[in-house]
């Protein structure tokens, strides 16, 4: 199965759905809108900006940053197949939930005495500068 690589341009919001990155067309052009797509290192403002073979997005898809380059504008929402004929992906390798999981169960937990009601003010700064957010 091959995809015709010498068509033209096709709407960002389309190829995204076409792709398979979204479900429907609408959370794909409502991710344009929202400017969570850039498109060669520019946010995308509008649903309506066309992409070309050879252009490189980069948006998050969960909490893993998604670095896709076009390698075919698309013609339809196909199967899966042949969605993955439309990119390169060059995304860095996602994380195994399980080594998520451990920092998660191995990090300290904040605790409170029980009954000691809201923190203060002056608590809630000492707290966020011992974390280091501050």
């Amino acid at each position: 199965m091959t995809i015709d690589q010498t068509g033209g341009e096709v709407r960002i919001d389309k190829w995204l759905w076409y792709a398979r990155f979204y479900k429907t067309r609408s959370l794909a052009s409502k991710a344009c809108q929202s400017g969570h797509i850039v498109l060669n290192g520019q946010s995308v403002s509008k649903a309506s900006v066309t992409v070309v073979a050879g252009d490189r997005l980069q948006f998050f898809q969960g909490p893993h940053l998604r670095v896709i380059e076009v390698v075919a504008p698309g013609e339809r929402r196909g199967p899966a197949p042949e969605a993955q004929l439309l990119y390169v992906d060059h995304s860095p390798p996602r994380v195994a939930k399980k080594e998520v999981a451990s920092d998660i169960r191995t990090a300290p937990i904040a605790e409170r005495e029980a009954g000691s009601g809201r923190p203060t003010k002056a608590e809630r700064r000492a707290t966020d500068r011992l974390r280091g957010d501050e």
